[in-house]
């Protein structure tokens, strides 16, 4: 079946590789994009072509809309995949795509501009009925802004109407903080993404963060994937995600499922979507926004549910029906996701950098490895940290997370520090086991959590025999190096 002739995926890394698989499987020719640093990369080796594109930084060329547009032209392809990040949730490239004659694998810009900003989106759900925490405008004056906090009530938590990923959020435990917090948060979105506007909502203390998978045909018509729990967050941003969500009584996972397909349907989206909720210790579930894109956490709903979502993208953008009825959808087993990242979780998460030395990838029952890197790779500062996704599925929960517990104890990736034995800690932690999850829990636990000491015998054990394992070093140990080579025998 070739739903496309050919499909251009205007993304990198790992999820560059991940649609290409899709397509390659479907009999649909892929071409990739790179910049000159990602000439090696693997999602450019796997691809059946691939264009260069120009750019001062890595980031400014995998932003240039109109170069990957051409370069789609180029090739011949009827249709461009953006992955998510970059140009996958920007309205005004996807209807640049559509001027040009190319159909874009993703929502159309109309449901883009609609749920792209918070502010709108909230007001959206609120008019279908869904639930929204209490919120406050922070664009009057401020006696009239200080009234409204007072009916609404402290703690607040102010956020960027444009904004995601931590950036211009500030919780607010009193009104004598509030003036300054606003102001600053502010700032922060003007600075992040050239939008100051901020709103504050009702700050809900150690909740669950649920999202629920949709995928709708563009006429009302949508079906939900189940939920997924993200709740492992560090710096507002996801580390581990899991289907179903654990300790979920089965009315309520109906209702935050429900809740999703009734926005989705009423902006009668098109195409692959996630609805996300704040879930309170009380029970009670608010709206949080809306991704339309491909989530980072797509394998999990896939391996639940025996489903490619990528897919199913390329069928609705070709103007295929939904695959089936919502009543047909089965769930199998339990899956966990970890997001594996070139950071420094003894230090706070600082960001890492190097080249991979070497790299094993686990293999085992239930694994599935999602990665773009590969041994002698550069890891720099120009992308994001995360490497590569380790998912495992199980037929309970327990399973799933023994598989990946096992699975990250047998990665060996040297050359960059990264958060693998912090994840398999946490895959062993008695608290993630018995699915006691919120968003504080990786700071609750903090300690828990921390690397027991090693021995500097140990460290030196074990470095010396990864090394010796490498072909390249341990050949330098035996050669004879210049211009001593050249010279012969000699003595000193």
């Amino acid at each position: 079946m070739s739903l496309f002739p050919a499909v251009l995926v205007a993304n990198r890394g790992e999820i560059a590789c991940r649609v290409i698989r899709s397509l390659q499987r479907l009999g649909i020719r892929a071409v990739a994009v790179y910049h000159f640093e990602d000439r090696k990369a693997p999602h450019v080796a796997m691809a059946d072509a691939a264009v260069e594109l120009l750019g001062a930084v890595p980031t400014a060329a995998y932003l240039d809309g109109a170069q990957i547009i051409a370069a789609a032209k180029a090739q011949q392809a009827a249709a461009i995949h953006p992955g998510y990040g970059f140009l996958s949730e920007n309205a005004g490239f996807a209807q640049a795509v559509a001027d040009a004659g190319l159909v874009f694998i993703g929502p159309d810009p109309a449901s883009m501009h609609l749920m792209g900003d918070k502010i709108r989106s909230r007001d959206y759900a609120r008019a279908q009925g869904v639930p929204v925490a209490p919120s406050i405008d922070l664009s009057g004056d401020a006696a009239a802004i200080a009234a409204q906090a007072v009916s609404v009530g402290f703690p607040l938590l102010i956020k960027a109407s444009a904004g995601g990923g931590g950036k211009g959020m500030k919780i607010v435990r009193g009104p004598d903080e509030l003036a300054e917090a606003a102001a600053m948060a502010a700032g922060e979105a003007k600075r992040y993404f050239g939008d100051g506007r901020v709103y504050a909502e009702k700050l809900v203390e150690m909740p669950r963060h649920i999202e629920v998978q949709v995928l709708g045909d563009g006429q009302g018509n949508v079906l939900h994937f189940g939920e997924r729990e993200c709740s492992l967050q560090r710096r507002y941003q996801k580390i581990v995600e899991e289907a179903p969500a654990p300790n979920l009584p089965e009315a309520l996972r109906d209702a935050i499922c429900n809740a999703a397909v009734k926005l989705a349907g009423a902006a009668k989206y098109r195409n692959a979507g996630t609805v996300e909720f704040i879930l309170g210790k009380d029970g009670a579930f608010y709206f949080l926004e809306m991704n339309t894109r491909l989530q980072v956490e797509h394998p999990v709903t896939e391996l639940v549910y025996g489903v490619d979502l990528v897919e199913q993208q390329l069928r609705i953008a070709a103007g295929l029906a939904l695959p089936c009825a919502q009543g047909d959808l089965r769930r199998h087993g339990h899956a966990i996701e970890v997001r594996l990242c070139a950071e420094e979780p003894e230090r706070d998460f600082r960001p890492a950098t190097g080249r991979i030395g070497l790299l094993h990838i686990p293999q085992g029952d239930g694994l599935r490895w999602d990665g773009g890197i590969l041994a002698g790779q550069a890891v720099t500062p120009a992308f994001d940290s995360m490497l590569a996704k380790l998912i495992a599925h199980g037929a309970n929960r327990d399973e799933a997370a023994s598989r990946l517990q096992a699975g990250l104890e047998q990665l060996a990736l040297l050359g960059v520090n990264h958060n693998g034995d912090y994840l398999a800690r946490i895959m062993a932690h008695a608290e993630f086991r018995a699915g006691r999850l919120h968003t504080g829990f990786l700071a609750e636990q903090a300690e828990s959590l921390a690397a027991p000491p090693l021995p500097t015998s140990t460290q030196q054990a074990a470095l010396a025999a990864a090394a010796l394992g490498l072909v390249d070093i341990r050949q330098s140990l035996l050669d004879v190096p210049e211009p001593f080579a050249s010279i012969g025998a000699w003595r000193n």
